[in-house]
């Protein structure tokens, strides 16, 4: 019987990418995102590589929300087998500007819903004896940049979560663990890049050579394909032993 993934933030950029894999790799997919044409994206998805799919919209800030969407993939698909905690938002600017209200969401979604998610799926694969949790953090989990407090703060914290949660599974056979990616091209970075371009007064390309991928050693944007084949890797029997961890997909950023 395949397995089901439910991945938030599934229906653009990063969790769109490992959406792909993972349906590439025979898991039914419980894809959640804020887009309109989220139910279309998820059954195109799935049509095409014939497996099952389902759409949730379900708000990242709502605990309730996040527990009732948890709910409802279990009734539909039998068990959640696999959550990707992706969801995230950023906002740049200096501490003393930082709007307080985009601390609060950032916070909330990029780290607070991986609590509320990992609780409501934990039960249910206690019960199964098997669970595959994997959060996507940043390299911004690992180190720091300015004008990003609120961000490096929650991504820290969800390094921090998923070592808890790696502890706290083992005797259950669910493991968790971090990816941690460098600059992706995806909408999020997009606007990250005009952000950058008022903050430090630069022109586009001085933001993306000097700003993002001036502190990786190899200067390209991480392929979305390669993050999505690790969670995939990640999922797997073959990663059984490998938890707590956070594993920088950096280009050699956390090298230094």
């Amino acid at each position: 019987m395949p397995k089901t993934v439910l991945i938030t933030g599934g229906t653009s950029g990063i969790g769109l990418g490992i959406a792909r894999e993972f349906a590439n790799a025979g898991y039914n997919l419980y894809l959640n995102g804020l887009e309109p044409n989220g139910e279309a994206i998820t059954a195109e998805l799935a049509a095409a590589h014939s497996v099952a799919g389902l759409f949730s919209n379900a708000n990242m800030l709502q605990p309730d929300a996040i527990a009732q969407m948890v709910q409802q993939g279990i009734a539909h698909f039998g068990s959640i087998d696999v959550l990707v905690c992706n969801a995230g938002i950023q906002y740049v600017a200096p501490i003393d500007e930082f709007p307080a209200e985009k601390w609060e969401a950032i916070l909330g979604i990029n780290l607070s819903s991986a609590f509320y998610l990992s609780k409501a799926v934990w039960p249910g694969m206690k019960a199964n004896g098997f669970g595959r949790i994997i959060n996507i953090a940043s390299a911004h989990g690992l180190t720091a940049s300015e004008f990003k407090s609120a961000y490096v703060a929650a991504k820290h914290g969800l390094v921090g979560l998923t070592k808890v949660l790696a502890l706290e599974g083992a005797p259950f056979n669910i493991n968790c663990n971090a990816i941690c990616p460098g600059y992706v091209k995806t909408p999020i970075v997009e606007k990250q890049i005009a952000d950058q371009m008022k903050v430090h007064s630069m022109s586009e390309d001085e933001v993306v050579k000097k700003v993002m991928l001036g502190r990786q050693a190899v200067k390209d944007f991480i392929p979305v394909e390669t993050l999505g084949k690790l969670a995939v890797f990640l999922a797997s029997d073959a990663a059984a032993t490998l938890t707590g961890t956070a594993l920088p997909v950096d280009g050699g950023w956390t090298a230094y």
